[in-house]
């Protein structure tokens, strides 16, 4: 049989354990702290510099089509025209990459700028200017470039792109052939 002064004593730390617990939860809705914000974003950059690493080994095509959802719908705004497919824009990608990304010798994607927004834990926006400086299959430099902006969505744990919009950079009538936009082909996937 438990003392009479021992059951006091547990239920008061038992009350003590659970005030501890409470007063240590964060509520999903509190504000995000710098330093949580900081490492979403450093999730995030982390997550698209190594999609676009055109050094890397292997499908190309699937390492960028792994920043989307494995399922559903994704909005795509490029080149004046939208999608809502996700497999719309894998073919898009697809095409970009055989067509134009096959034919790049040594290429090497470029991050120039890259804002990223963390709205939520769950939420937040990405807008990055790029250039990819390689050389064209008769080895004469040649650059793409341009500047997309994504909305990521934590997915079941996982970050994925849910809608984004691709902008060519304009061509610099000044400039010869050496910088130029995006090829056609780019206009529906910037990939």
């Amino acid at each position: 049989m438990t003392s009479p002064t021992r059951r006091p004593l547990r239920a008061t730390l038992a009350l003590v354990g659970a005030a501890l617990i409470v007063a240590c939860a964060r509520p999903a809705d509190a504000p995000l702290s710098a330093s949580e914000k900081s490492a979403i974003a450093d999730t995030l950059r982390g997550l698209i510099v190594s999609a676009y690493d055109l050094s890397k080994p292997g499908d190309a095509v699937a390492r960028m089509m792994s920043l989307y959802p494995a399922t559903g719908n994704v909005v795509s705004a490029s080149g004046g025209r939208v999608s809502v497919s996700r497999d719309s824009l894998e073919s898009g990608i697809r095409a970009f990459w055989q067509y134009v990304g096959q034919n790049m010798r040594g290429p090497q994607w470029k991050w120039d700028q890259m804002q990223i927004d963390v709205l939520s834990r769950d939420a937040a926006a990405v807008t990055a200017t790029y250039h990819v400086p390689h050389l064209t299959p008769a080895g004469r430099p040649h650059t793409i470039a341009g500047a997309l902006t994504v909305a990521f969505q934590r997915q079941a744990g996982r970050w994925a792109v849910v809608q984004e919009h691709l902008s060519d950079l304009p061509p610099d009538p000044s400039a010869d052939s050496a910088a130029t936009p995006m090829a056609p082909a780019m206009d529906h996937a910037h990939h």
